[in-house]
């Protein structure tokens, strides 16, 4: 006696799912020529006409109102005005759930069926628009909207299932590797949720970790560097092995290239260990004023390649992480902000140099930015051709403020306070000698 044999379950092709679809299509459109679903999609058209001619009407206005919204936040103004651009489709879907109400109280509800569906794609469509106000790159922002107003539209229609099985059956088969088009799709899709879950928790991170004056700035770097490389990593990995990628052979691969990239990038990688230095001896923090080479002015940031100095004149240097490392710094605000600047005077030899010392010390004194508690001294430094050389030391706290600029008041107060007492400064002076002409012939007869 033979045994029935089970039927086999055979996936169709791609050409049979695409005829498949093609059918159904040609089927729903046929389903529209029966007059109620005429009345309804014309119904449809009116209602958009409608939702145009409102917003002729009511978008002017909007406008106006909001030109006197200025004390607003920003964000609620980029709200309002996200929300603005969709008055049709506000207007639409009120209308529309208007008429479907009024149309289901009148008569049968399959005679609404058709305006049902639009209603409930415009609303779908305008909560995933106002949505994605939340995504700040604009490109990222289209991206988002498009491909959920697709699924939107595909899911109410009931087209989901129809959608995956055409997408999986377009695929690129290598050896026992088949990747399909579904499955790239979602490999974007988690990776992308996964990213943006990482960077919302990162810049939360981030904020909280600087609000906290117990962490010094150079840790409060080192750790948000080191949470966005955590969150970042995780997120990629995650998103791997949810689309069921093997991270074995990944590690491999991936040993293999970090071997060819650190010959090939010594630099970077140079730069980036100098940078996690940086970090741990706290050396260099933000905020602290420097002098590498001609360069002079304070940290804005610390990046991972390279530390930004912002200098007087509004120049912004990125030096590598590895010159602050190799090079010599001098850091003037490492321990304290405490600088000692000195400058060179000369006087007169008839000047009392008792007095043109007190006078030097109460001018220093006199100037703002010169610390009183550690008070400012002269001394003589040497008798040169022509003066009495002195040097005036004196202190400052702010460094960042500049260093010329204090050391030209402080002149500008020796030149007054100088100019007041009678001291004067002597500058180097030539005496010329005109010797009269002499007949070398006499002088040779003479000898």
């Amino acid at each position: 006696m033979e045994q029935d044999t089970p039927p086999v379950d055979t996936i169709p092709t791609l050409s049979e799912q695409i005829e498949g679809l093609l059918f159904d299509l040609i089927a729903f459109g046929q389903t529209l020529l029966v007059p109620w679903r005429l009345y309804q999609l014309g119904i449809i058209v009116a209602l958009v006409a409608l939702s145009y001619l409102g917003n002729w009407y009511v978008r002017p206005r909007v406008e106006a109102w909001l030109r006197t919204r200025e004390g607003w936040p920003k964000w609620r103004l980029r709200l309002a005005i996200h929300i603005r651009k969709r008055i049709p489709l506000i207007l639409f879907v009120a209308l529309a759930w208007v008429t479907v109400a009024v149309m289901r109280e009148m008569t049968w509800p399959s005679r609404s069926y058709l305006i049902g569906l639009a209603a409930t794609l415009a609303t779908a469509w305008l909560l995933v628009g106002v949505a994605a106000w939340f995504v700040q790159n604009r490109f990222l922002r289209r991206l988002v909207m498009w491909g959920m107003w697709i699924y939107v539209t595909l899911y109410y229609l009931g087209l989901t299932q129809t959608a995956g099985q055409v997408m999986d059956n377009l695929a690129l088969e290598v050896g026992d590797m088949r990747v399909s088009t579904l499955d790239v799709l979602r490999a974007l899709v988690i990776t992308a949720v996964l990213f943006t879950g990482a960077r919302f928790i990162s810049r939360t991170t981030s904020l909280r970790i600087e609000k906290n004056e117990d962490i010094s700035p150079s840790m409060q770097v080192l750790v948000i560097k080191f949470a966005q490389v955590l969150l970042y990593g995780a997120a990629f990995f995650i998103g791997l092995k949810a689309i069921g990628a093997d991270l074995t052979g990944l590690a491999v691969l991936s040993g293999a290239i970090g071997v060819g990239l650190g010959f090939g990038l010594q630099k970077v990688v140079s730069n980036l260990v100098s940078g996690v230095i940086i970090l741990l001896d706290k050396s260099i923090k933000p905020g602290d004023v420097i002098s590498l080479g001609e360069t002079f002015g304070w940290i804005q940031s610390l990046g991972a390649r390279y530390v930004s100095v912002v200098t007087r004149d509004g120049r912004e240097y990125l030096i590598p992480n590895e010159d602050l490392i190799t090079g010599q710094v001098v850091n003037w605000s490492h321990t304290n902000a405490f600088v000692r600047l000195d400058i060179f005077f000369g006087t007169a030899y008839h000047d009392d140099p008792h007095q043109v010392r007190k006078i030097a010390i109460a001018a220093a004194s006199s100037v703002d930015r010169v610390l009183s508690f550690r008070p400012p001294v002269c001394h003589i430094v040497g008798f040169g051709d022509s003066s009495v050389d002195y040097i005036l030391r004196f202190w400052i706290d702010d460094p960042t403020g500049g260093l010329t600029n204090i050391r030209g008041n402080v002149y500008l107060a020796l030149w007054d306070a100088f100019q007041k007492h009678g001291i004067s400064i002597p500058f180097p002076q030539r005496e010329l000698r005109m010797l009269e002409d002499v007949d070398p012939a006499g002088e040779a007869a003479r000898d």
